[in-house]
């Protein structure tokens, strides 16, 4: 085993080197790498040393380095090196981390991160929590809670809420219940719409709102949300898979402010805060409800009456990686003023890429620049926005994803990257403005 795992380091090295000079996207295709790693599953199998190295060889050309400083796509955070130490040494003890008898450790440092988060995010003190794989889990686990606390009434979703609000609610059976909130040129809910819609429900109804939208950053005037929910005794569910970590912040806190106030929670601590994939985070204030939503038993599991917390009455899973490792990993390293810093610096390379573009003429930045999202169209045409999306793909210098804001192609920067400097922000403008000026150049030196 010497050998595989000192192959595994001398190769991360080396990738880690290189990864700020390479090329910010894959340079290979789909069907190179099915042809060089496909193929019939060999009978007598191969070698484990050479089984790596086919990986590395071929493997690395098709990888998206959004581990790079200049990755700016997708909200992606780019795997603190704390955290990928922790989750080679997750990967040693093999632990299945869900209770406590296949794993103590994870299943105490899953406790010990939730008092954490909850304390970062100035959630009440008895809030639940559960480790997930991410946000698309934690909007189902939240949701279900939600479901078990209210029934199956009405349900209210903000149309600035991700696609996967709408998936969890309908695996939860409650998709011919929801009704769309109108949201305002932001993409947060308009209060109006919203007061109107619960005068409509019948019963409690379930409210998911946003606090980050995926496209502007922006957030939902949470206080006011929540005081018009609670009329009607109803459950308000926050999709925050980045912007719930601007609580962190002093001095972004007050642009989230009232998240105290919900009644559920779904985040990624593999976004803003730079855990490895995967690692999400569910939270409830209703810890009755979130348990007797997701609890678990069978004969060969132990007695319920035991007094312990296990991680898997929290989360859907019976059997998972034992992710909160990391998670700890990476909240110890930082502490709450490392994550702060982190959050605050990403806000303000931001504002500095949206100022940077806004004075050059034909460029429009379409949000408010509130955290760490700038949503930018350029001319005005979505064909002349997509052709310099394309220079900016082809190039290699940098990396940002496309999107439709309200009708109009537009390019969403996302800034959460821990390595991320001024520099590579300027170089992310510089070849936007290259491909808007239609200077056709090698810009991958």
């Amino acid at each position: 085993m010497d050998d595989l795992l000192s192959f595994a380091r001398s190769y991360a090295d080396e990738y880690y080197q290189h990864r700020d000079t390479a090329p910010v996207r894959p340079t290979t295709d789909a069907q190179h790498l099915r042809a060089v790693l496909g193929g019939p599953l060999p009978v007598a199998g191969t070698d484990a040393m050479e089984t790596l190295r086919l990986l590395t060889t071929h493997g690395q050309a098709g990888v998206v380095p959004s581990t790079s400083g200049r990755y700016f796509g997708y909200v992606m955070g780019g795997a603190h090196p704390v955290g990928v130490a922790t989750d080679w040494i997750t990967s040693v003890w093999d632990q299945g981390g869900t209770i406590h008898e296949t794993t103590l450790i994870a299943s105490v440092v899953d406790d010990i991160c939730a008092d954490w988060v909850v304390d970062l995010f100035g959630l009440p003190a008895h809030t639940s929590v559960g480790i997930t794989s991410g946000c698309a889990l934690s909007n189902l686990t939240a949701l279900a809670a939600a479901r078990h606390h209210v029934g199956g009434g009405d349900v209210l979703v903000s149309e600035g809420c991700h696609a996967t609000v709408h998936r969890a609610l309908r695996l939860l059976g409650l998709a011919d219940r929801v009704r769309r909130v109108p949201v305002d040129d932001q993409g947060r809910m308009r209060h109006d719409e919203l007061e109107t819609l619960l005068g409509e429900c019948d019963g409690p109804p379930i409210v998911c709102g946003q606090v980050g939208h995926v496209d502007t950053g922006a957030s939902e005037d949470v206080e006011r949300v929540a005081a018009l929910t609670h009329r009607h005794q109803g459950w308000l569910h926050l999709d925050a898979a980045f912007g719930m970590w601007a609580a962190a912040s002093p001095v972004l806190r007050s642009r989230v402010s009232g998240l105290h106030l919900a009644d559920s929670w779904a985040t990624d601590a593999h976004k803003w805060l730079n855990v490895p994939y995967d690692c999400g985070i569910v939270l409830t204030a209703h810890p009755a409800a979130h348990r007797a939503a997701l609890h678990c038993r069978a004969p060969y599991l132990l007695d319920d009456e035991l007094p312990r917390r296990d991680p898997f009455d929290y989360i859907i899973e019976c059997s998972r990686r034992a992710r909160s490792l990391a998670l700890w990993a990476t909240l110890r390293h930082l502490g709450t003023a490392g994550v702060a810093d982190l959050v605050e610096r990403s806000c303000r390379q931001a504002a500095h890429i949206a100022g940077a573009l806004a004075a050059a003429p034909g460029v429009e930045v379409l949000n408010e620049v509130v955290l760490n999202q700038v949503l930018v169209r350029f001319g005005d045409s979505d064909e002349h926005t997509d052709d310099v999306i394309s220079f900016l793909h082809e190039s290699g210098v940098a990396f940002a994803s496309a999107t439709t804001w309200r009708g109009r192609r537009a390019l969403r920067i996302s800034v959460c990257n821990w390595q991320t400097t001024v520099a590579d922000c300027d170089a992310l403008v510089g070849v936007l403005l290259a491909g808007h000026s239609g200077q056709v150049r090698d810009l991958t030196g």
